[in-house]
């Protein structure tokens, strides 16, 4: 099942289930997407809720948000082999600490965007003025409720400034947050384990003036770390009263001949959830 927050004509943000190319309104049913998330089981109240005669509008209708309300987002970095390489190829600075934390039990984790701040599918991503190697991560992303369950799976959009992170390690909150630096979308997929969600592939494609400049691709089941593991370790002394979203890393790496420029197309599909697609301005 796909989950979504959308936005009708006259505006109105609305949660809504995804099916067959429409969207069912669940709106008045529930009490926000969150308070939804935290319902066990799940996958029951929402086949409840497809039965009952509620709005539903063709999905080419509405705008889709991005498929969060209150919850912060964080990040796990190197959690791929091809990321570790080229975190250590970016920065003889800060090699050793890149290959240390890949065999580490402890995972890199850092935080990445409020909710407001965080970009929807079609919306702008930024690339900073002051970066000179700025490129898209894509990311399996989890969505986690308050109690540390992983409940669904979504699409993230890392944005980064690699010479400023190559640069010092200790740069890293400035090569990673900043305005638009963070993309989440279009759907939430739910009722799906780990194993499943291991076997899905990640594609980004990246046009310019209307052509491919850079395409890749990977495998979920590249990541090295579990994705219990990683939610552990974010609720480690921590609490999320409203749940989290976890991006797991990213596994495709553009060359490093290869920059963003302003107007570039940023796709990215991951199987059984769909496409986040952004275009790209400076910031």
């Amino acid at each position: 099942m796909k989950l979504c927050r959308f936005q009708t004509a006259p505006p109105q943000i609305c949660i809504g289930l995804i099916q067959d190319g429409t969207v069912l309104d669940v709106t008045t049913k529930i009490n926000g997407l969150s308070s939804l998330l935290e319902l066990d089981p799940l996958i029951p109240q929402l086949t409840a809720l497809i039965s009952q005669n509620l709005p539903r509008y063709a999905l080419g209708e509405v705008r889709l948000l991005a498929p969060m309300e209150r919850q912060e987002v964080w990040a796990a970095g190197v959690t791929y082999l091809r990321s570790k390489k080229a975190r250590m190829e970016e920065s003889d600075f800060s090699a050793t600490a890149y290959d240390r934390v890949y065999d580490a039990d402890r995972p890199e984790l850092f935080f990445k965007s409020m909710p407001e701040k965080v970009v929807a599918s079609g919306d702008a991503v930024g690339i900073r003025k002051d970066g000179r190697w700025n490129v898209p991560e894509p990311e399996l992303a989890l969505v986690i409720n308050s109690r540390g369950q992983i409940v669904g799976y979504t699409i993230g959009n890392d944005m980064s400034s690699r010479d400023i992170e190559g640069e010092n390690l200790l740069y890293l909150p400035q090569a990673k947050v900043y305005d638009r630096s963070c993309a989440v979308g279009p759907c939430l997929r739910v009722g799906v384990t780990e194993a499943e969600a291991r076997t899905w592939k990640i594609q980004l494609r990246i046009q310019r003036n209307g052509e491919a400049v850079f395409q890749g691709e990977t495998s979920v089941s590249q990541i090295k770390r579990s994705f219990e593991h990683l939610a552990k370790f974010l609720f480690r002394s921590q609490t999320f009263p409203h749940g989290a979203v976890l991006l797991t890393g990213t596994g495709i790496v553009p060359p490093d001949s290869f920059t963003l420029q302003p107007n570039d197309t940023i796709r990215i599909e991951i199987d059984g959830i769909g496409v986040l697609e952004n275009f790209v301005t400076e910031v």
